[in-house]
C-alpha cells in the first residue's frame, strides 16, 4: 500500500483507532490532519509524527459541531493544498447514558448522535466539494460497528447511529461514484480500546471477559487497533480502486455467532 502525498483527515485521530491510522496513514506517506477534541493527545500525537519525518497537523474540533468542523476542514486545505481522504473515524458509547430507548435522556441522544452520525454528514457535506472541484476523485472511509450489523440492546442510540451509518455509506456511495470518490465502511468489534470494555459490561456491571472471548469471539482474542488502521490505509489506497460500498466487518466473527449465552464452552 502507498500513501504518498495523500491529504488525509482522521477524526477521533487522537486515540485508539484513530491514532493508530494516523500512525499507519503517516508510515505510508500520507499528510494528515488529526482532528480530536483531545488537545492534549492531539498535540503529543502530531509532535510525533512531525519528529519521525512525516508531515500533520493537529485541528481541535468537537466534530459534532458544524462551524469546527468546516474550520477543520479549511485548515486543513490551507496546510496541504486539497484532500484526498476523510476517515471518520469518531464515535463515541456513553455506557452511563445510552441504554434502552425510553429510559435515553433527549439531550444524551442528540449528542450522541451528534457525534457518530452527524459528524458524518458534516465532514461530508463540507469536504467532499473538494474532491469534486479537483476532478482526482476521492476515498471516504465511514466506521460503524457489530451494532450497526445485529442487533444490540441497551444501547439503541449508539446502535442507531451505527445502523444509519451503513445505510448512509451505501447511498453515498452510489451518489459519488459517477465522480470516482469511493465511499466503504469498517464494522469492528471487539477491539482492544477503553471504549471496548465500556460497551461489553455484564449484567453485574463487570466486564466478563472470559466469557466473552469463550462465547463470542470464534478467533478467542481481541483485535487491536493496528488491524483496523490496516483496512482503513487498504481502503485510502489504489489498491482498493474498485471497492465501493462495502462493509467491512472487522469483529473476529462475532456477528456470524448468534446469542451464544447458553452454551456450554469446554475449551
Amino acid at each position: 500500500m502507498d500513501l504518498t502525498h495523500k491529504n488525509c483527515i482522521i477524526t477521533g485521530g487522537a486515540q485508539g483507532i484513530g491514532a493508530a491510522a494516523v500512525k499507519k496513514f503517516s508510515g505510508l506517506g500520507a499528510n494528515v490532519a488529526i482532528v480530536d477534541i483531545n488537545e492534549e493527545k492531539g498535540v503529543a500525537l502530531n509532535n510525533e509524527i512531525l519528529n519521525s519525518g512525516g508531515r500533520s497537523v493537529f485541528i481541535k474540533c468537537d466534530v459534532s459541531d458544524s462551524e469546527q468542523v468546516q474550520n477543520a476542514i479549511n485548515i486543513t486545505v490551507k496546510e496541504f493544498g486539497s484532500i484526498d481522504t476523510i476517515y471518520n473515524n469518531a464515535s463515541v458509547y456513553w455506557a452511563d447514558k445510552d441504554g434502552i430507548i425510553t429510559d435515553i435522556e433527549e439531550d444524551d441522544w442528540n449528542r450522541i448522535m451528534g457525534i457518530n452520525l452527524n459528524s458524518i454528514y458534516f465532514f461530508c457535506k463540507y469536504g467532499i466539494p473538494y474532491m469534486i472541484e479537483r476532478k482526482k476523485g476521492g476515498v471516504v472511509i465511514n466506521t460503524a460497528s457489530s451494532a450497526g450489523i445485529i442487533g444490540i440492546p441497551k444501547c439503541d442510540a449508539y446502535t442507531a447511529s451505527k445502523g444509519a451509518t451503513v445505510q448512509l455509506t451505501k447511498s453515498m456511495a452510489a451518489e459519488f461514484g459517477r465522480f470516482n470518490i469511493r465511499v466503504n465502511c469498517i464494522a469492528p468489534a471487539a477491539i482492544m480500546t477503553p471504549m471496548m470494555h465500556e460497551s461489553n459490561p455484564s449484567d453485574t456491571g463487570e466486564f466478563d471477559e472470559e466469557s466473552f472471548l469463550k462465547l463470542r469471539s470464534p478467533l478467542r482474542r481481541y483485535g487491536s487497533p493496528e488491524e483496523i488502521a490496516n483496512i482503513a490505509a487498504f481502503l485510502a489506497s489504489d489498491e482498493a480502486c474498485f471497492i465501493n460500498g462495502a462493509i467491512i466487518v472487522a469483529d473476529g466473527g462475532i456477528t456470524i455467532n448468534g446469542d451464544l449465552s447458553k452454551i456450554q464452552i469446554n475449551e
